[in-house]
């Protein structure tokens, strides 16, 4: 299989973005919904981008938000990617003129990927996520990787519960497109553990390689 691609999220630090960009990471998310436990302002996520190495692709997660906040987030923090992580329609996802990514809730009885990936045609690629509809994620629980499916015809990248320890089976049996980590990585809500950073990139990219 080819290379695994790596995103952190739910980064908050300075010193957090720039160690993951120093191990390699391919793409770094900022959670800009305000529901969640890892939000951060605006003002601060604009301060952070700044320290985004050249590259790396900067994401800007929203969830269920106000088309007005989306359009300021994309207006001030000028995203690569938008990551809708809610309920929102194809049509609300793609009226940003931005590349996005649509996370499919996993957890409970889990979504149609299938069907998902036929309404958001225009969708540069889904997450799957072990979060249940409506849930924000980053819950630390993991779903049954072998749900992944193989014939979408999109990246698809696998988020929920990975972990410095098991993110090599994960890459093994689901050979997604990317890993997606938060809590995984973290000594607290949107505080990062260099030594946990480090290990998941080694350990994604070892069975990546396998």
């Amino acid at each position: 299989m080819s290379r695994v691609r790596i995103k952190f999220c739910g980064l908050t630090r300075a010193d957090d973005v720039a160690a993951a960009c120093t191990l390699g990471v391919d793409a770094l998310g900022f959670v800009l919904t305000r529901r969640s436990r890892r939000y951060v302002d605006l003002d601060a996520a604009v301060a952070l981008r700044t320290v985004v190495a050249p590259f790396v692709s900067v994401v800007a997660l929203v969830m269920d938000d106000e088309p007005a906040w989306v359009a300021e987030v994309i207006s001030r923090f000028a995203p690569d990617l938008l990551q809708f992580h809610g309920a929102e329609p194809a049509a609300f996802c793609a009226g940003f003129g931005r590349p996005y990514l649509k996370a499919v809730p996993m957890g409970g009885d889990g979504a149609d990927v299938a069907a998902c990936a036929r309404e958001h045609a225009l969708a540069a690629g889904f997450l799957l996520d072990s979060h249940a509809l409506g849930e924000p994620g980053g819950s630390g629980k993991a779903f049954d990787w072998t749900r992944m499916p193989r014939d979408v015809g999109r990246p698809l990248m696998l988020a929920g519960g990975l972990t410095p320890a098991n993110v090599g089976d994960a890459v093994r049996i689901a050979r997604p497109y990317a890993v997606d980590v938060s809590s995984g990585i973290e000594s607290a809500p949107g505080i990062k553990d260099f030594g946990k950073m480090k290990l998941f990139v080694q350990n994604a990219n070892t069975a990546g390689a396998a």
